[in-house]
């Protein structure tokens, strides 16, 4: 199915209405009425064999009979009809179809139905869609909306009416409002691709219940939400509420990560929903997180900043010159500060005196402007002078403005008024700070996304030595492995585990003790006990040989008599680590139904309720990504910043998520991993204790994780014209530094080709667009070559695919004083393989007529090549069904 279908669905030029009716309590009563209402400029035609005209619009008998063939179809008949209905609707060539109600037992024939005809199903089970700007209400909301930049899109009907409501007494806008109902084959990522290219959305605001492919998602969201704000609000945070909506898993935390990693912003409640919709209706970008709050009185001012402080943000700190200004100005009594009380008899002239000196200042990025209810300052009068001073002054389109009109009745023509002039309004003053803090979220997710990351140090990975020992496991029957077994796989990838013996029996135990040293600890294996702790089968601090002897009998013995079934494996001895000052973190891989294996971090020594006690995220991890996770981890209480005797090394437990990341990408077979505890002292990190489950894995590794990651397949050397060895592979987001001294030695020429615009500089945001890529959607080949001992970058492909995986755009640029090497060749050579590889159809590019050279290579190479002399531009496209033959049009 593709983004084409939807435009029939989102911009119909023509509706039939199946089943209309001319009785009001019906379906297609109220569908017919709506349609005409909303004022839809196209032929609406309704179908039905009893009425020769609904709502004085000539009908037709059935679906064969009609006139043309609809872009839209919406079926309002009894549910046992719709599979006729759709198929001879295909028949028609019917391009898209809202289904009102379908029962679970028919989902999949309907859907194997709109397959055969290629037609795309909205529902069923949908409130319908309004898209105020066509002049379109295909819905059964008897709200009307109004024109506006934001777009909905809700799996839930209910809450689509509670929104629509809400909006219609605030006089909010919208773009689109889309009801997905049970999403059988239109889903939120389909129209955030759309919604990403439209020009009337501004902003884009989710209510998810589930998602069918959370990578699919995740990838739609990604690329969205670097042009424009997207908010979600995901119910069902507890398991019985997922139960009630018969949502299929994805713990709340692992939303949370897929979320953030795709640079989306959540809100938590349906009040918190409001505030966001009333912020990005008004939103401009924000330039900082510094806040002023000014308010005629104490108590509003104390109740934003418990909020302001309850969720990290920050106040503005206002300079001497600045405090020295508003102390003049201002009455006496009146202390300059943050917040500023102007107190409860400040006039409207008293609030533009302050609110000017703050426009003037440059330490403040946003202001909060509170006004409880006064007979001094009446609420609307002042609001209209507020409205009037930030039309008036330069800085009032670059300021972010929050306000709060507090009081029910007496407010509501100022917020009305703020609203008509584009400025945010709230009722509460921790309502208001909520929203601005939505907005600084996003601003921190946005700017963690495109932070470059570093190359951690003397990273190791032997892949082929851990899949040998996996597999060995596996061929011998073991699916749970314990420290001693594990520690091999790990050192593979360069985890420090604490050096394990196994001894058979007490005896022996007595003996690796005095071979290794004093003091030891002895810890139970079995493989049917799962927490050793239950049968006090982990016995620490042995000093001696008769304790280790009376220790190993003691375990063996509890268990025969606690868990006689159990099969005991002989005993671990371990050298004590040095506990002293070191903090115990828990490391554990699970896999999530959703979201695929998930990594969370948390302290060891306690009952473990991942969800609740760590911080998760997504594989891969690059440092970058994981130093968030630490801190975040550290800012939410999940783990101490510090130990008893250390602060704890970020970067060096960075590094050891980083490794157990590139472990659970590369080895599929790995099923649960659970470090208990991992040993922080200072820069160094110990794993006492490890279990891993395995489990025979067969199918593509990568498509159980969330995000695609980095394709290690695609490496390849080759030797370039001069004799030269050279490494192709995609770029990563480390690139960025390399790829930023490779532009600088491009000519303006070469760059005018390839970009067709001069350009002078390539800001921090274009680079990391250019190597933080999503390699589902996009792929970028980077020529490596060894220079006096450094890497550096000498050529790129790129190709950027369509959301349909049908045709490409790609480009290549190599180094202006490396030409004729072969190099531009090579790597276009290597691009067209991948993307026939990855399923695409077509590669398409433009360069200009006066670059002989990409023209020459694109003929080699058996592009058809289209001059268009009066745009001055050449089109090329390849068919990669076809391997040969360029021609000219």
């Amino acid at each position: 199915m593709s983004q084409r279908g939807l435009e029939a669905l989102l911009r119909p030029k023509s509706i039939a209405v199946i089943g209309a009716s001319t009785r009001p309590e019906r379906a297609g009563y109220l569908m017919m009425r709506n349609l005409l209402a909303g004022g839809f400029s196209g032929p609406v035609l309704p179908v039905t064999p009893k009425y020769q005209a609904v709502c004085g619009v000539l009908a037709w008998p059935d679906i064969a009979s009609l006139p043309l063939s609809p872009d839209l179809a919406i079926i309002c008949t009894h549910a046992r009809r719709n599979l006729e209905l759709l198929t001879a609707l295909g028949e028609r060539g019917c391009k898209a179809c809202i289904i009102l109600s379908a029962p679970a037992s028919q989902l999949a024939e309907l859907e194997a139905c709109a397959s055969r005809w290629q037609i795309r199903l909205l529902g069923p089970n949908s409130l319908g869609l309004l898209a105020p700007w066509q002049g379109l209400n295909a819905s059964f909301s008897p709200v009307p909306i109004l024109k506006g930049k934001l777009a909905f899109i809700s799996q839930s009907a209910a809450v689509s009416n509670t929104i629509l409501d809400w909006a219609q007494q605030r006089q909010l806008g919208f773009s689109w409002f889309i009801a997905l109902g049970d999403s059988l084959d239109i889903d939120a990522d389909d129209l955030l691709d759309f919604l990403a290219r439209d020009g009337k959305t501004s902003a884009i605001l989710l209510y998810l219940e589930h998602l069918s492919d959370a990578r699919r998602f995740v990838s739609a969201a990604r690329s969205a939400s670097r042009n424009k704000p997207i908010l979600v609000i995901k119910s069902g945070r507890s398991p019985h509420a997922n139960q009630l909506l018969k949502s299929h898993g994805g713990m709340d935390a692992a939303w949370d990560a897929a979320i953030q990693r795709a640079g989306l912003l959540r809100v938590q409640d349906t009040h918190e929903l409001f505030s966001a919709v009333e912020t990005l209706s008004h939103m401009r970008p924000l330039r900082g997180e510094r806040l002023m709050i000014v308010s005629n009185g104490g108590a509003p001012s104390a109740l934003a900043l418990d909020e302001l402080y309850d969720r990290n943000g920050k106040l503005a700190t206002l300079s001497e010159s600045l405090l020295t200004e508003l102390g003049e100005r201002l009455p006496e009594g009146i202390t300059p500060g943050n917040p500023l009380d102007l107190k409860d008899d400040a006039t409207p002239e008293r609030y533009l005196q302050a609110l000017s000196l703050l426009l003037d200042s440059h330490d403040v990025d946003a202001l909060l402007i509170i006004h409880a209810p006064s007979a001094v300052a009446p609420p609307t009068l002042t609001a209209q002078r507020v409205i009037e001073l930030v039309k008036q002054h330069p800085r009032g389109r670059q300021i972010t403005l929050l306000t709060n009109w507090c009081g029910e009745h007496s407010s509501q023509e100022a917020r009305r008024l703020f609203s008509d002039a584009g400025i945010p309004t709230y009722r509460t003053p921790e309502g208001t700070v909520t929203a601005f803090m939505h907005m600084v979220e996003y601003r921190r997710n946005q700017k963690q996304l495109r932070e470059t990351p570093a190359l951690p140090a003397n990273l190791t990975a032997n892949t082929s030595d851990a899949h040998q020992l996996i597999q060995q496991a596996l061929e011998n029957g073991a699916t749970t492995l314990d420290t001693h077994e594990v520690q091999p796989i790990l050192q593979s990838y360069g985890l420090n585990t604490l050096p394990t013996w196994i001894a058979g029996d007490s005896s022996e135990a007595v003996q690796i003790a005095t071979q290794i040293g004093y003091p030891v600890a002895l810890k139970l294996r079995s493989p049917d006990i799962r927490h050793k702790s239950e049968v006090q089968g982990v016995m620490l601090y042995l000093r001696t040989s008769t304790e280790v002897q009376q220790a190993a009998e003691a375990i063996i013995d509890r268990v025969r008599l606690t868990s006689p079934q159990a099969r005991i494996h002989g005993l671990l001895v371990q050298s004590m680590a040095n506990r002293a000052g070191a903090q115990e973190l828990r490391i554990v891989v699970e896999q999530d139904p959703l979201f695929g294996p998930v990594i969370m971090l948390g302290e060891g020594g306690i009952t473990w309720q991942g969800d609740r006690q760590a911080v998760v995220a997504l594989p891969p991890l690059n440092m970058t990504l994981a130093r968030y996770l630490v801190i975040q981890a550290i800012k939410s209480g999940k783990i101490r910043g510090r130990s008893a005797l250390h602060p704890l090394d970020i970067v060096g437990l960075s590094q050891v998520l980083v490794q157990v990341s590139d472990l659970i990408v590369d080895c599929p077979q790995i099923v649960r991993l659970d470090i208990h505890p991992l040993l922080a002292t200072g820069n160094e990190f110990t794993l006492l204790d490890v279990t891993l489950q395995l489990a025979e894995f067969h199918g593509d590794a990568e498509d159980r994780l969330t995000i695609r990651p980095y394709p290690h397949a695609l490496e390849e050397t080759i030797v370039l014209k001069n004799g030269q060895e050279c490494l192709f592979r995609p770029i990563l987001p480390e690139d960025e530094p390399l790829l930023q001294q490779f532009i600088a030695q491009v000519t303006k020429e070469d760059l005018y080709y390839r970009y067709f615009s001069e350009i002078n500089e390539f800001t921090h945001d274009d680079l990391a667009n250019m190597t933080q890529i999503d390699y589902d959607r996009e792929m970028a080949i980077v020529a490596i070559r060894q220079h006096n001992g450094l890497d550096e970058i000498i050529g790129v492909t790129r190709a950027i695919s369509d959301a349909d995986n049908i045709d490409a755009e790609f480009s290549v640029l190599v180094r202006s004083d490396l030409k004729g090497l072969g190099l531009g060749r090579r790597l276009l050579e290597k691009m067209i393989v991948y993307t026939r590889d990855h399923g695409l159809q077509q590669l398409n590019g433009i360069t200009m007529p006066r670059n002989q050279g990409m023209l020459a290579l694109a003929r080699k190479l058996g592009f058809v090549v289209d001059v268009q002399l009066e745009d001055d531009i050449v089109g090329l496209s390849l068919s990669l069904g076809e391997k040969e033959g360029g021609n000219e049009k």
